[in-house]
């Protein structure tokens, strides 16, 4: 674990951000291991980059604890990664020979020999076994021990007003383990703190927009408000529902019947299954099915205060009502992770896979790239490799703060996305007129002015940028093939003459001021907790909307899974009629709404807040004709669901 701060990507519509989440979301380059001594083998990104010889602060006691995991590499770590790639290749002759979770561990998983050693290994060294999975073996003793396993001191070392101990070289395992052993995570401990509870908090304290709102986009004009962009300008919407969107993006009369959709977030919303269901009720979708809406949830949950557990609550109702709305007949299931820690959210994707609880997942969490160390990069990618061989996608939104240099100051995607093993989806600010009819989409970047005393003008028009899809060229990550030949050069070497991973992939709706109605159980200021509706967007809107579309693809394509996306999504690039070309200019003329907001977020009582907001305006980040680093190759037009029937 390290001291990342990443964001949720819900909440830019709402008055406040949603809480933080803490963890080591990190994808990357796998491994690497080379020669150390004759008797070692290095373990690539074990040493934080932040544990430099300026920040050393000396070595760590010998009897300090120590929990880590040992990652377990299994039989045929290249093959696994090749398999992956070949049945995810339209072009491969393995395209769409999938495996079963049980030939693909039985092919690809760790022996019973491999187990073994490492923990005859570990044993031998003083650590104490506590958890065997078919992923990593997880260990705990001192620093004594730890040291002698893994071949460095582990030392304390400044991390902004912080310390933290880390490896003061690359840790490493004997050369007899090179193949049965990943990585290790957990000798650095930057953050670990014990904060331990059982009990999920009650839900976050009520939100409301306030309008005048339109319906659908331009219903309803502010023409007692000044002019943007030299003419009058719409009220924000008051929330698409799903038969706008699923008009906007080409469903059809596809429902997603017979697939399986999974949800990974933190905690678990206590009230969902009723929120859902009231909500479907009250805006035409589908009312669920029994046994349509699963959970699968931790025994207990830990670090609720650190992670805002009831934050995330609207996370999961957004996630779970964004997907039935758009693909009704899907099967949904749930998978909360006991905290917000990247253990814990790992731990919830492998058992997906392990289990293949679904061929698509939707995630709406993620951390910025600097942030991500490779000892966990292997890990992740491990999971999204055995996913894909299975045929299951995963789906990764790209971020909502654009660029990320008005967040961190320094320009980066965010992570998970950057994965080459994953698809990340941008996000758009959508208009959908009269009739439910697609007008156009903008990539999804916000600059906001609020009204002048007078009421006469926009205080200095346009404003400051205050969110967007995030995008941009990974450090990190390889140009994937797949990206070749539709990743303009300019962007793809950005950062390596060689080319790197660009984000994202495929966008959809994400600008809270166009953005989705949600309904959800809240708290009240009488303490009383009531089914409430509220606007929400952020790429945690977009994520989940492209995993309920994928659905549709998949009933169009007689139930075949589509799993990892990315190759079939490229190669249909250029094609007339699958995507919308977004760019931030659709109309000749600069685009904006206008909001009333409640200043305290729930009613008039504390004064209302007049504001503009642009759209089209995502920080260094433009939406231009062809593929962009905010929408990727676009989103999905008329011909996107069809596109996947088979003939």
């Amino acid at each position: 674990m390290r001291s990342n701060r990443a964001t949720m990507r819900a909440g830019v519509s709402m008055a406040a951000t949603l809480p933080m989440i803490v963890g080591a979301l990190a994808l990357g380059i796998p491994a690497a291991h080379a020669a150390d001594t004759p008797a070692r083998d290095t373990l690539a990104g074990t040493k934080p980059a932040w544990a430099t010889a300026k920040a050393d602060k000396g070595a760590t006691a010998d009897s300090a604890p120590v929990k880590a995991r040992v990652y377990l590499a299994g039989r045929d770590k290249a093959g696994l990664a090749a398999y992956a790639k070949a049945v995810s290749d339209p072009s491969s002759p393995l395209y769409g020979k999938y495996l079963s979770a049980k030939k693909a561990q039985a092919r690809f998983g760790a022996t019973k020999a491999q187990v073994a050693a490492v923990k005859s290994w570990l044993k031998s060294a003083g650590l104490e076994i506590t958890e065997v999975t078919s992923h990593y073996v997880t260990v705990s003793g001192d620093v004594a021990a730890a040291e002698k396993a893994f071949g460095t001191q582990l030392h304390n070392f400044a991390k902004g007003s912080r310390t933290y101990r880390a490896p003061a070289r690359t840790a490493s395992v004997p050369a007899g383990l090179k193949d049965a052993v990943l990585t290790v995570t957990g000798l650095d401990n930057a953050p670990h703190k014990s904060t331990h509870n059982d009990q999920l908090p009650p839900p976050d304290a009520v939100f409301k927009n306030s309008g005048p709102f339109s319906s659908y986009f331009g219903s309803k004009i502010a023409t007692t408000l000044p002019d943007a962009y030299g003419h009058k300008i719409p009220y924000a919407i008051k929330g698409y529902t799903g038969k706008q969107l699923r008009a906007a993006y080409g469903a059809g009369d596809y429902t997603g019947k017979h697939v399986r959709v999974a949800i990974t977030d933190a905690y678990a919303s206590p009230t969902i299954a009723f929120d859902a269901g009231e909500y479907a009720v009250k805006h035409g979708d589908a009312a669920w099915k029994t046994g349509q809406l699963h959970q699968v949830l931790p025994k207990n949950y830990t670090k609720t205060e650190e992670c805002g557990a009831a934050g995330w609550y609207g996370e999961e109702t957004l996630d779970v009502e964004a997907v039935h709305a758009v693909a009704p007949d899907a099967d949904v299931t749930y998978v909360g992770a006991a905290s917000c820690y990247d253990d814990d959210l790992l731990d919830s994707l492998s058992k997906i896979v392990d289990n293949h609880l679904a061929d698509i997942v939707s995630n709406s969490w993620g951390d910025i790239e600097a942030n991500q160390t490779p000892d966990l990069a292997a890990a992740y990618d491990q999971v999204f490799q055995l996913g894909a061989v299975q045929g299951i996608g995963f789906y990764f939104s790209s971020g909502d703060n654009g660029d990320e240099v008005a967040n961190t100051g320094t320009k980066q995607v965010d992570t998970p996305a950057n994965s080459a093993w994953v698809t990340a989806v941008g996000g758009t600010s959508l208009a959908v007129g009269k009739g439910d009819t697609y007008q156009w989409e903008t990539g999804w970047g916000t600059e906001k002015a609020t009204l002048s005393a007078d009421g006469k003008s926009w205080t200095n028009f346009p404003g400051a940028f205050t969110s967007g899809a995030g995008g941009g060229t990974s450090k990190t990550v390889p140009q994937p093939y797949y990206q070749k030949g539709v990743v303009p050069k300019a962007l793809a070497t950005v950062n390596n003459a060689a080319g790197n991973r660009v984000v994202p992939d495929i966008a959809a709706i994400a600008d809270p001021n166009t953005g989705f109605l949600v309904g959800q159980t809240q708290t009240f200021p009488d303490g009383t907790e009531q089914y409430s509706e509220y606007r929400i967007g952020g790429t945690s809107l977009a994520a989940p909307v492209i995993a309920a579309v994928q659905a549709l693809a998949q009933e169009a394509r007689d139930g075949k899974a589509i799993g990892f996306a990315n190759p079939s999504i490229y190669a249909k690039y250029g094609k007339k009629g699958v995507f919308h070309d977004v760019t931030d200019n659709p109309t000749g003329s600069g685009l904006a709404v206008a909001r009333i907001d409640f200043v305290n977020g729930f009613d008039a009582s504390g004064g209302l807040a007049t504001s503009v907001r642009s759209l089209g305006k995502d920080s260094s980040l433009s939406a231009v004709k062809g593929y962009d680093d905010v929408t990727g190759v676009g989103s999905p037009a008329n011909g996107y669901v069809q596109s996947y029937r088979r003939h």
